[in-house]
């Protein structure tokens, strides 16, 4: 049987959107690299690198399935992990030849654990130089997450962004096994809370509270990056009148009117826009010695009327 890299992921508590990630989840563990670049022009990110720099600006991919340090999958597939964010942000917020940076995002999320950080660094990387983020085609759950605390968010045509929220998966035997075993699981007296057991209404509830919790610094995050009111976050992430109901994933324009984002624009028009705004402007030409000369003389003339 396949390992794959849903394996990686056990049960803990993802902020992903199963929709887009299962397929992911269900692919086997890479054993070589993939082919081609990271990220391909207008600035090519090599496979194995983290970030290219172009003309001022530096593209940093966030991609797959995300994960703290997941090597295998940073190496071999190009996905981002967490510790490769932080440290890809602290090199970049000190780096001279970087005016601005661009987080360019195709992820359905990952896993809760390290996330919080690696939103941090990009936070602290915001308040140094412009970090512009495009969701092309999407920004889900902990992708957004990420996301949220750029400076600007902008969506191609047809990509969605969202899925804010937390899910955990929960297993308990509850039968035999194929040889007629049945097995339990038993923790020490007070660690009742490390394995929950969702069958009971008390397992149910801790796992519940443990989400919750993840779901507040979530929200919390959001709705300081985009400058939202945390009371009225919920209301605009749902799709009802219940602001229990949220956890979808919009299209540009739903979600800028929800303040999740600010525009809508081709991948291409995005590039051209950004270069132009942070791209070095060529140098003035300077003037050839005999024209300076020619100037001085025409000064000197002028002064002596």
């Amino acid at each position: 049987m396949e390992t794959t890299i849903a394996s990686l992921l056990g049960a803990a508590p993802l902020a992903l959107d199963r929709s887009f990630g299962a397929g992911l989840l269900g692919l086997p563990l890479p054993a070589t690299p993939a082919a081609g670049p990271a990220l391909a022009g207008p600035v090519e990110v090599a496979r194995g690198e983290r970030f290219a720099v172009a003309r001022g600006v530096a593209v940093m991919p966030v991609r797959g399935v995300l994960t703290p340090n997941a090597e295998i999958l940073e190496r071999f597939l190009g996905w981002a992990t967490f510790a490769g964010i932080e440290a890809s942000c602290g090199a970049l917020a000190s780096a001279e030849d970087v005016a601005a940076v661009v987080i360019e995002f195709d992820t359905p999320g990952g896993l809760v654990l390290g996330g919080v950080a690696a939103a941090g660094a990009i936070a602290a990387l915001a308040a140094v130089k412009p970090v512009h983020a495009l969701v092309n085609p999407l920004a889900a759950s902990m992708g957004y997450h990420l996301a949220s605390q750029c400076s600007d968010i902008a969506m191609t045509p047809g990509s969605l962004a969202g899925s804010i929220g937390v899910m955990r998966q929960a297993g308990w035997p509850v039968g035999p096994d194929g040889a007629g075993n049945r097995w339990q699981i038993f923790t020490s007296t007070h660690a009742r809370a490390k394995l929950p057991n969702p069958e009971t209404e008390g397992g149910r509830a801790e796992i519940l509270r443990d989400l919750d919790a993840h779901e507040a610094a979530f929200h919390a995050d959001v709705a300081r990056g985009r400058g939202i009111a945390p009371e009225d976050l919920a209301a605009r992430l749902s799709v009802t009148d219940d602001p229990a109901d949220g956890g979808a994933t919009f299209g540009p324009e739903a979600a800028i009117a929800r303040g999740l984002a600010d525009r809508a624009e081709t991948r291409a028009a995005f590039y051209d826009r950004i270069f132009a705004t942070h791209a070095p402007r060529p140098a003035a030409r300077r003037n050839s010695g005999r024209g300076h000369l020619a100037q001085a003389a025409a000064a000197q003339a002028r002064a002596t009327l």
